[in-house]
């Protein structure tokens, strides 16, 4: 059964994984439309997905490392299913531990390449 979500509720929540460590806060959510409906595929969690909201992550992933490292300012991509939300008022935990969570990464530069 589909769940309703108030994303304007979950945006900024903390979230912390299975273990009780804290992953970082829900900074972006990616959804896709089926029919008249709006259905989540995943949340961005940590600075880095900030940064991705922002449209900036170049510019101030430059400026962040002058202050901290990548490792400090980690993002992740969260599945719609790893994140419990029977609780979203209080606390919102995930179901596996961080490192089972997929890094977000910077979007990919096209290269050009020579006609030859």
């Amino acid at each position: 059964m589909a769940q309703e979500v108030h994303l304007e509720r979950l945006l900024g929540h903390k979230v912390f994984d299975a273990e009780g460590e804290f992953v970082g806060r829900i900074e972006e959510v990616i959804a896709r439309k089926e029919g008249s409906e709006w259905v989540v595929e995943e949340y961005w969690v940590g600075t880095s997905a900030l940064l991705h909201r922002l449209s900036a992550r170049g510019a101030a992933h430059a400026f962040l490392s002058l202050f901290v490292s990548k490792e400090q300012a980690p993002g992740y991509r969260v599945p719609w299913d790893k994140l419990d939300l029977s609780h979203s008022e209080k606390r919102l935990r995930l179901d596996c531990a961080r490192s089972e969570l997929e890094e977000l990464k910077g979007r990919k530069r096209r290269t050009k390449t020579k006609k030859r």
